[in-house]
């Protein structure tokens, strides 16, 4: 029999659309001769959909009353070893690999990654830690300078404060950093949130922004840089793809750039120096392993135009993954196609379960 993939998309977060747009392009990728596949919808208000039109229900927003057949608002875990989406009046049946392309909170930060975990399910990507690292740019940066990556500098607000201290707040941020600056959720992707500040009012209002979408906020220097991105695939021993730039159209990468307009450019290879590409893709796959990552991730750099500094920027463990996002056109300017790059996920996903199921959860104590 065909191994059966489960593809969740959705979710409660700021990316739902993109993770949609994510989940057709891989659905349209499948080898079918290979696999069969079920598709898990989560709204934005977190209900769970298994169903064959499961993304077309999430576009539409026009649901049928739960619990009907295969749709139900819950995953049912039948023996502690399989989730079954739906109901055990109407199952789906057993899924051998779960590939959760879903962005942003409620999906790449780890906790669908733990519901997984507990129904003993392969998943493509990153584990729990690697996941909820992968999200928190605060705390992955924490464990980027803890491990001798360069980060751009930074400083944390929590929302708690900024909205019972606000010029304090601001005094200290301007006590410690120099405009202009990039304010950002701590939690989130795709640049819902981010802003960047030229003025102390722009400041003020990007934390006011940011502060929407999370209770931690980032701020950090804004480095007049190149943007250069790399594709990391592996498990304990990740490999790196050829950099590619991006050349957004506005004055950042920032939402609108993504996925609204059309005036942004990805140059595939960038252009740079031999012996600086190959220092940036091994700071690509130190990050990678630095964070505990798994299966796929891409790293995003600030290369300073100025002095020539290199910055981590972030990781992203659940990048982008239509056609034209850059994590699956790195590989296949790098010799691996997309429809193969889904079948190396799959077989990485595998691998890891294997090993995870290696250890023993139980412990005897012999006199």
């Amino acid at each position: 029999m065909k191994p059966k993939i489960a593809i969740i998309a959705g979710g409660k977060s700021g990316e739902h659309e993109v993770s949609i747009q994510s989940a057709r392009s891989v659905i349209s990728a499948l080898d079918r001769e290979k696999y069969d596949f079920v598709v898990v919808g989560v709204t934005k208000e977190g209900r769970w959909i298994a169903a064959d039109n499961a993304l077309e229900l999430l576009e539409a927003g026009d649901l049928p009353p739960a619990p009907a057949a295969n749709i139900d608002g819950a995953l049912v875990v039948a023996d502690g070893h399989e989730l079954v989406p739906g109901t055990r009046e109407h199952p789906f049946p057993r899924v051998d690999v779960v590939f959760p392309v879903m962005h942003g909170t409620y999906g790449e930060d780890g906790t669908v990654q733990g519901l997984l975990e507990l129904a003993n399910l392969p998943y493509v990507g990153a584990g729990v830690l690697g996941s909820a690292l992968g999200l928190d740019k605060i705390t992955q940066k924490n464990v980027l300078e803890a491990n001798g990556l360069p980060v751009t500098p930074y400083r944390v607000v929590l929302r708690s404060r900024w909205q019972s201290a606000r010029q304090a707040v601001l005094a200290e941020l301007l006590d410690g950093l120099a405009l202009p600056l990039f304010v950002k959720p701590s939690n989130g992707g795709s640049s819902v949130g981010c802003s960047k500040a030229h003025t102390v009012a722009e400041l003020a209002a990007g934390l006011d922004l940011a502060a929407r979408f999370d209770r931690k906020m980032l701020v950090e220097v804004a480095v007049n840089a190149r943007e250069i991105e790399c594709s990391v695939l592996g498990n304990d021993e990740p490999v790196a793809s050829v950099l590619g730039e991006v050349m957004p159209g506005n004055e950042f990468y920032d939402y609108r750039a993504k996925y609204v307009d059309d005036n942004s450019t990805l140059q595939i290879p960038a252009d740079l120096p031999e012996a600086l590409a190959e220092r940036m893709r091994d700071l690509a796959v130190r990050a990678f392993i630095a964070i505990d990552c798994a299966g796929m991730a891409r790293v995003d750099f600030f290369l300073d135009r100025d002095t020539g500094a290199v910055f981590v920027n972030e990781l992203n463990t659940i990048p982008g993954f239509t056609r034209i996002s850059m994590y699956p056109k790195l590989w296949e300017a790098s010799g691996l196609p997309y429809p193969r790059l889904l079948d190396r996920l799959i077989e990485l996903a595998i691998e890891r379960h294997r090993d995870k199921s290696a250890s023993e959860t139980a412990y005897t104590y012999d006199h």
